[in-house]
Formats: structure tokens, C-alpha cells, sequence
């Protein structure tokens, strides 16, 4: 199998990729809490993790995918105790249960992850079906020695973690002084937990809580941190092979994560770590109170002050691609056009190759190698973290190749038959297999505007063989007008968008 190269966030070193199990790999991402409509930087995280997943298929791995949804016990404010649960919250101010406003919610990311394209996961677990497994994981927690109960709250010790020469921080990064520092100063508020670093395992509920569970240590929910904990291990086992999320997960909820797993199972859960960066806006960090933000649905329809016009969900797919995962992604409406620009090209250019076919039978040429070697290139910077930029910038390369070979730059007599089929195959498996584009042009309206360009073809043509120049210039300026250019052969006249 090709050697594929990762960034792990745990070692921050780039490394080879070698699946616990041959060919077969456990995959957990993190979901998204369903108490509001997905927002775009979730959107560029979930559709980077299903990139990553479709390359792995591609590969030949067999991919257990697991992404959660979360449906309670992530409290406002990301906070572990003394908040109210987001999806309670919006039940009781919708005047709904809580389990409408999660099957609302989760029927729209469905949607949206459709829209753009991305694949569903091998499982999707809630976490309200798995309380009992939750509840286990704690019961394991606290028999290791590394939690306490407090008025029926259930609490991570991680002092003690630490103590014990557990590496917590080690993820994020956070120095153990300070994190030490910091629960003995800032203890106030806080008098339940022994330290402000502790985090809830399981919280007794009150009367805010619509959605509570009978426990050994009250009636309550289950803390956000524990969830993942407890799906991952269930599925893909206590230590399994790659965990993502955005990098805003890192701390505390990824540390946690690690925290827990080894405290219950002894084990860290992952092997590699990979972390999705920032969806930017105009430079800056999207926010509804500053009126810098745009949602996937202003975003395809263009009603919004941040955009000119609307936007093509694969255009926006596209678009994401043009920036590594690990990168922020700037989103602005000069990027989206010329995104758009990009995205029409590249399904041009598999048209064209559609049509194309090698002749030459004789010895491999100059030209044949370099396409074969702009094929292997694009492997190579795809099997290097993932980069999606560099593999894109290749098949630009291959659509310069491609174009030459149809108007005729280069010599389509001097590529072999193998090297075209080659070609194609690549070139379709990355469009649409790996990056998981479709194009968008039905093959009805595809034929109807080539009939009517060619007829435009055909009346230019004749337009100037009278020497009505006026005519074949107004048709000439109004195409170009329309971002159409005409192009004039040995073979006669084709067109392409601009």
C-alpha cells in the first residue's frame, strides 16, 4: 500500500501512518452538539474529515468512521459544572422537548452534509444511547482511583492524574504547572470541585435539566468530555488508530479525553491526532455580534452583505480544498469567484480528456513521462498530510496538458493509449472519488448549450466568411461579456469559459 505520511497533533511531528491492524483503520471524529443549525467552520472540519476518509478508502483501508452527535451534557459556555445544558435550553425556550430540538437540528446537519457532498459515517451514536456505557467508564474512573463523588457530581482528579506521572497536557500543549497554578487560584466559585482543573464526569441534575438518568450517585446527566470517551471505546475499541476535530477541541475537550481513557482503560485512545484549523471571514473570526459572519444557506443563495452572489455548494467544496487542513481558511467573495473560476475549469477539463485518446503504440515519450509523473505527484502530495492545495495544483498542471493535447499544442500522436487511460482514471478518482466534487451541469443542459454554441460558432463563422465584421465582433465581445471565449484552430473553433 502507498507509505502515507500524517501530522500528529499528540508528537506535533509529521510521521508515517501505520494502522494498528492491517488495511483496516478506526476512525472518531467528533459530531456536532444539535441544539442550532451547523455552522460553515463546522461544515470546512466535517467536509476536511471526509476528504481524509475518502483518500483512506481510495487507498484500499478498510475505515470504521465514527462521528457522534452529541444530545446532551455539553453545557452553555463549554463549561463543566454550573451551566445549563444547550439543548434543554433551547427546549425550554422553544417550548419543545429536547428531543425535537435534536431531531430538528440533526436532520438539518444531515441535510447539509449532503449538500456538500460528504459521505455519511460507518456509525453515528448518540450520546443519550449510550448512558449505560458511560456510567461504566466513570464506575472504571473512580476504581483507579482517579475521581471523587460531591453531592452526587462525579468529578475527574487530576491532581492525582498528574501526580501518578499521567501526561495531561500533553495534547494541548498546557504546561502541568500551570494548570496546577491556576487550581490553586482560582478556586472561588467553584467549591464543589476539589480543584478548578477537575473536570464533571457526571452531574447531579436540577430543575433547569429536562434530560436526566437514575446513576450510583444520583439522578443526573453525564459530562460533554465523557461522551466521546465512552462511543470511541465502545466501537473502535480503547485504543484505536485516528481521532479528529477542530483544533478548537484540543483543550479541554480532547485533553479530557485522554485523561479519561487512560484513567478507565490505561490506555490513550488514539494513535494519531489530526486538527482541523479556522474558517476565517474577511480576514476575521466569524461572529454574530460583530456582524461578521455568513451561514451555507446566505452562502448559496448570496443574501448576505459579506458576497456579490451566491454560490454553488461544489464551488465552496472546491474552494475549501484550495487550503491545507491544518491552515486557516480565509472566506472571502474574491476567493469564492475565483474558486469558482478553479472548480469550472477542472470539469472542463474532464470533459475534454472524455474525448481524448492516445495513438502512439512505439516506446513511451517526453511527453508520456511527464504525465505519468504529474500523476505520481499528485499521490504523493495527497499521501503527505492530506494536502489537498498541492494535489490540486498538479491536476492544474495536468489540465494545461490535457487542453494542449485537444487544441492541438501538443501532439496527441505522441501519447500512448495506456498514459491517456492512465490519465483519465486519476483524474476522475481525485475529482470525484478523493475531493468529492460532482458536477453540476446535467448532461441534458450540457447538450443544449453546446448545440447553441456551436450554432454561435456556426454564425460567427459565417459572419465573417461575408466580411460582416460588426457581426462577428458583437458575437466575439458579448461571449467574452459572459466570461465565453472563442478559440480558433487548425480543427476549427471550440469555446471554454474563462
Amino acid at each position: 500500500m502507498r507509505p502515507l505520511y500524517v501530522y500528529n497533533s499528540l508528537s506535533r511531528q509529521r510521521e508515517l501512518f501505520e494502522p494498528l491492524e492491517e488495511g483496516h483503520i478506526g476512525l472518531y471524529v467528533c459530531g456536532p452538539t444539535v441544539y442550532s443549525d451547523v455552522h460553515l467552520g463546522n461544515c470546512r472540519t466535517f467536509t476536511s474529515f471526509d476528504i481524509i476518509y475518502r483518500y483512506l478508502l481510495h487507498l484500499g483501508y478498510k475505515v470504521r468512521y465514527v462521528r457522534n452527535i452529541t444530545d446532551v451534557g455539553h453545557l452553555e459556555g463549554d463549561v463543566d459544572v454550573g451551566g445549563e445544558d444547550k439543548i434543554s435550553k433551547k427546549a425550554r425556550l422553544d417550548k419543545l422537548e429536547p428531543m425535537e430540538v435534536v431531531q430538528k437540528y440533526a436532520n438539518g446537519f444531515h441535510e447539509m452534509m449532503s449538500v456538500f457532498n460528504n459521505k455519511p459515517p460507518s456509525i453515528e451514536p448518540r450520546a443519550t444511547g449510550h448512558i449505560i456505557e458511560q456510567i461504566d467508564m466513570i464506575q472504571k474512573i473512580l476504581d483507579n482511583g482517579y475521581a471523587y463523588i460531591k453531592n452526587g457530581s462525579v468529578y475527574f482528579d487530576t491532581p492525582k492524574f498528574i501526580a501518578d506521572g499521567n501526561p495531561y497536557g500533553k495534547l494541548s500543549g498546557r504546561v502541568v504547572e500551570d494548570l496546577l497554578q491556576e487550581s490553586r487560584d482560582n478556586l472561588k466559585g467553584q467549591d464543589e470541585k476539589n480543584n478548578p482543573s477537575d473536570f464533571a464526569l457526571w452531574i447531579q441534575a436540577d430543575e433547569r435539566h429536562l434530560m436526566r438518568w437514575p446513576s450510583p450517585w444520583s439522578v443526573g446527566f453525564p459530562g460533554w468530555h465523557l461522551e466521546c470517551s465512552a462511543m470511541s471505546t465502545k466501537y473502535l475499541g480503547p485504543h484505536f488508530d485516528i481521532h479528529g476535530g477542530g483544533t478548537d477541541l484540543k483543550f479541554p475537550h480532547h485533553e479530557n479525553e485522554c485523561a479519561q481513557n487512560l484513567g478507565a482503560c490505561k490506555e490513550s485512545p488514539a494513535k494519531y491526532w489530526l486538527h482541523t484549523n479556522m474558517l476565517l471571514l474577511n480576514g476575521k473570526k466569524m461572529s454574530k455580534s460583530d456582524g461578521n459572519s455568513v451561514t451555507p444557506g446566505q452562502l448559496f443563495t448570496g443574501e448576505s452583505d459579506h458576497l456579490t452572489k451566491g454560490y454553488d455548494p461544489m464551488v465552496v467544496r472546491f474552494f475549501m480544498l484550495q487550503a491545507h487542513y491544518r491552515s486557516t481558511l480565509d472566506l472571502t467573495d474574491d476567493a469564492l469567484l475565483a474558486a469558482e473560476k478553479g472548480y469550472r475549469r477542472l470539469m472542463e477539463g474532464y470533459h475534454t480528456l472524455d474525448s481524448l485518446s492516445g495513438s502512439n503504440t512505439g516506446n513511451a515519450s517526453a511527453l508520456d513521462q511527464e504525465i505519468v509523473s504529474l500523476i505520481e505527484s499528485t499521490y504523493e502530495d495527497m499521501s503527505d498530510d492530506f494536502n489537498t492545495p498541492k494535489a490540486l495544483a498538479r491536476l492544474f498542471e495536468l489540465v494545461t496538458k490535457i487542453n494542449g493535447l485537444k487544441g492541438g499544442q501538443l501532439k496527441l500522436a505522441d501519447v500512448q493509449a495506456e498514459t491517456i487511460d492512465k490519465l483519465k482514471e486519476t483524474y476522475s478518482a481525485f475529482l470525484f472519488d478523493i475531493f468529492g466534487l460532482k458536477d453540476e451541469s446535467s448532461e441534458g443542459d450540457s447538450n443544449v448549450v453546446d448545440g447553441l454554441m456551436q450554432l454561435i460558432i456556426d454564425l460567427r463563422k459565417e459572419a465573417r466568411s461575408n466580411k460582416d465584421w460588426n457581426t462577428a465582433d458583437k458575437i466575439r465581445d458579448t461571449l467574452s461579456e459572459l466570461s465565453l471565449q472563442l478559440k480558433d484552430g487548425k480543427d476549427g473553433t471550440t469555446w471554454s469559459k474563462i
